[in-house]
């Protein structure tokens, strides 16, 4: 039950675009799930900011911290072997300052493993795309409607619709000249959220990098991102509303009562 694929790399990326194959990524922030998702062959491991969130309970992505980010970049690096690493930034080091940002990719490549670094809103920040590309860091950009730019905006983010869907005109040409400026700025792939069929698809015609997506995504990109929690089902809210590719919430729940109920019983439990 395991792949033997060889290490992905960037450029194999870029040729599987060129093929017309789609490139997988799953967002985790653990070492166990990132062994499994590595296993399984996906292209991308991603430790995503909302890891703030949805791991430790803070109340929007912007709260998550740099030393919050290097730990779980720590944990999933030690857990892939083949994939590669994405890690984001947390809100702060972008908006700071091109010496700033590149003080944080170091770090986060240095000390957390990572492959490629995640810029969030990076189409308003084009000139620490070229100052990361310069210093050696892979940049994984991405644009469109993004958790941190929803939230800058009151916008909640988990209520948008796609972005690229229902654009006017001027907005998706927009979206589409974003895309090219951030390949020229020295981007290695893109993660265009809230892309919507129209717009995404434009996008992926106008730029020789991949574009990937991970909410309001769709089979028009390059590929697709998804969060490994969400896709089998791990949080607490899949107790009521069911899993996505299974249900993990409510096998450990059946697990829990089960103990629990051997325990009361004083009967021996399962090892």
């Amino acid at each position: 039950m395991e792949s033997d694929l060889s290490a992905v790399t960037i450029p194999q990326l870029h040729q599987m675009k060129r093929d017309g194959r789609k490139i997988v990524g799953v967002v985790a922030w653990d070492y166990q799930i990132a062994q499994i998702a590595d296993r399984a062959g996906v292209d991308i491991v991603s430790v995503g900011d909302s890891v703030g969130v949805n791991l430790w309970g803070h109340s929007n992505p912007l709260e998550v911290t740099m030393e919050e980010m290097l730990i779980v970049c720590k944990a999933v690096r030690r857990g892939v072997r083949r994939a590669l690493v994405s890690c984001d930034f947390p809100y702060g080091p972008l908006q700071e300052g091109v010496d700033s940002a590149v003080r944080a990719a170091i770090r986060l490549v240095k000390e957390g493993g990572a492959d490629l670094i995640k810029l969030d809103g990076a189409a308003d920040y084009p000139e620490a795309v070229t100052a990361l590309a310069r210093a050696g860091v892979p940049v994984f950009a991405q644009f469109g409607l993004t958790p941190q730019t929803a939230l800058r905006f009151g916008i909640p983010y988990s209520a948008q619709s796609s972005a690229g869907a229902q654009a006017p005109e001027g907005m998706a040409a927009r979206l589409v000249e974003q895309a090219k400026q951030l390949e020229e700025a020295g981007a290695s792939l893109l993660d265009f959220t809230n892309s919507g069929p129209v717009v995404g698809a434009q996008a992926v015609g106008a730029v020789s990098i991949p574009v990937i997506g991970g909410f309001g995504g769709g089979p028009w990109l390059d590929g697709r991102v998804r969060m490994a929690h969400a896709a089998i089902g791990y949080g607490a809210s899949n107790l009521e509303k069911g899993g996505n590719y299974a249900n993990v919430a409510k096998i450990a729940f059946d697990a829990f009562t089960a103990l629990s109920a051997d325990v009361r019983a004083a009967r021996q439990i399962k090892y």
